[in-house]
Order: C-alpha cells, then sequence, then structure tokens
C-alpha cells in the first residue's frame, strides 16, 4: 500500500469523494491521537478482517494543520459510509487490472456485495445496494 494510493479514485468508476473541512481549536484526530506538529497527515485506513480480500474500513483520510493551537482539517468520507471504501479498495487491489473497469466492476459485484439491510427511523428496513450508490453512471 503506497501514501495516498487512496486519491485514486479519482480516475476509477467510483463516484468523487466528500470533503469536510473543520476549522477551529485542534479536535480532529489524526486517527486515534490529536495532531502537535504543524502538518499530520493520515491515509485511509483499512484492514482485512477473515480473508485477506474481506476489507474493513477503519477510518477516512484527513489532512491537518495546526498553528497555536487550532486546526485546519480536510477529511475525505463518503456519505454512503465505509461501503464506498470498502468497495474501491476491492477494486484496487483484488480485481483483475488487464480487465477493463467495466468488467473489474463486474467482478466486484459478483465477488464483494455491497447490498445491505438498511433500517431508517420509523420505516420498514430494506435491502440497499449501495454499488447504485457509489458508482458513476
Amino acid at each position: 500500500m503506497k501514501r495516498f494510493d487512496w486519491i485514486n479514485v479519482v480516475f476509477s468508476p467510483f463516484k468523487l469523494f466528500n470533503v469536510r473541512c473543520y476549522v477551529g481549536k485542534t479536535a480532529i484526530g489524526t486517527p486515534y491521537w490529536l495532531p502537535k506538529k504543524f502538518f499530520s497527515y493520515c491515509d485511509l485506513g483499512w484492514k482485512t478482517k477473515w480473508s485477506d480480500v474481506d476489507y474493513r474500513l477503519e477510518w477516512n483520510p484527513v489532512v491537518s494543520f495546526v498553528l497555536f493551537g487550532y486546526q485546519l482539517a480536510f477529511t475525505f468520507y463518503s456519505e454512503h459510509g465505509p461501503a464506498y471504501w470498502e468497495a474501491w479498495l476491492y477494486y484496487n487491489y483484488s480485481t483483475d487490472k488487464t480487465k477493463s473497469k467495466k468488467e473489474r466492476i463486474e467482478q466486484c459485484k459478483r465477488e464483494f456485495p455491497q447490498t445491505w439491510r438498511v433500517t431508517y427511523a420509523e420505516k420498514q428496513p430494506e435491502m440497499v445496494d449501495y454499488y447504485d450508490r457509489i458508482l458513476k453512471n
């Protein structure tokens, strides 16, 4: 895994991630502690759980600048939660790179489905296929 490797999502079939900006007293950890120096960077945090292709998101990437106890932090995240980064990790590290993007996405859907049961307040649970939400048209 290379630093800033997650930025390759920009060139993939996945929609662009969101960026949250924080300005204020030092409060955004990277990931377990508050930054103590001028510049701090935290790469996309992930692990494999039950097999070498069972990707799990640990934390989103964060770039932070701290000066005199104040912080400017940029967090790169998806509104679709871990499904976004976990599907991208599978696409990036576990699909056949000799195939087209479309074929690689088909492999993701087949081998690493992102269909989750979601319950919204006061509503019946529903099944959501996050590939419908996280992929570009």
